[in-house]
């Protein structure tokens, strides 16, 4: 099978909701749903998120990094924790550890090279995103992180899947940029993102950053996860969107805000922006 038709399969198989999922993600996915339960108190939210090593220690590392930690005291244990970054940055941190594990099963030491690396990007993406939706564009910070840990879910599925079809993530250029596109990137990525419950504004931003529309200054989540993925300082190992900015010339951007520039807001939020990423990773 060539790589379009690859890609096409993968995408029609996506578009009718029939994925191949690792058995660990079913099982996070479950965990996440109990965790959006109404009834779900902090006690019960301790408990589920215990029963995750993985979900468990980044609740507390995330609790301890500079963005939910102002004052300097860290917690050592998961309740404390989960009272301190809240239920909402609970889900996203559900939703990364989901992310990982669609990866998790990767044997060939390529592909699991590209996937370490695309987590690389996705949890710089989501660390600058919360501080932009903070500090420029004004929107939903807890949103901004979700959306950005959830932006390339898409990319770590094919590479899930990428063993099973040789050559499918080879570099894509000229023509076959717009079938990674159209098939890649927007097929794959909107069945993902569906099947895991995305929720319909962040399904949104995420579409807006495949368009590759921004506003600057950042008005919208859309403009906001587009302009931590131009700003991130590593590259998504897979295709880069036609036109997108470089690293070199992303780390020109500027503009005033308020009193004060993009630039100045950055150099401001790098510690911030340091330890949320490092709490990620």
């Amino acid at each position: 099978m060539d790589r379009l038709s690859a890609l096409k399969s993968i995408a029609a198989q996506a578009s009718r909701g029939e994925l191949s999922f690792p058995t660990n993600v079913d099982a996070t996915l479950k965990l996440q749903r109990a965790l959006n339960e109404p009834d779900c108190h902090t006690e019960m939210a301790a408990r589920l998120v215990q029963a995750e090593p993985l979900l468990a220690a980044r609740t507390v590392a995330i609790a301890n990094s500079v963005a939910y930690n102002r004052a300097g005291h860290d917690v050592t244990n998961v309740r404390a924790a989960v009272q301190r970054v809240g239920f909402r940055t609970l889900g996203a941190l559900a939703a990364s550890v989901i992310v990982r594990q669609l990866a998790s099963e990767i044997i060939d030491p390529g592909l699991r090279a590209k996937a370490d690396a695309l987590w690389i990007h996705s949890a710089h993406v989501a660390a600058l995103a919360q501080v932009i939706a903070r500090r420029v564009s004004f929107v939903d910070p807890e949103t901004a992180l979700f959306a950005g840990i959830v932006h390339e879910v898409g990319g770590f599925y094919l590479l899930s899947r990428a063993g099973d079809f040789p050559g499918l993530l080879d570099d894509a250029s000229g023509d076959s940029a717009a079938e990674w596109i159209e098939h890649g990137e927007v097929a794959i990525g909107r069945g993902v993102l569906l099947k895991l419950g995305v929720p319909v504004p962040v399904m949104g931003a995420i579409e807006a950053l495949w368009n590759g529309m921004r506003a600057l200054p950042p008005e919208t989540l859309g403009d906001t996860l587009l302009l931590a993925k131009d700003l991130a300082p590593f590259p998504s190992p897979l295709h880069t969107r036609p036109g997108a900015t470089t690293l070199d010339s992303a780390a020109t951007i500027d503009f005033t805000i308020g009193e004060g520039t993009l630039a100045q807001v950055l150099a401001e939020s790098a510690g911030e922006v340091k330890s949320l990423t490092a709490a990620l990773l």
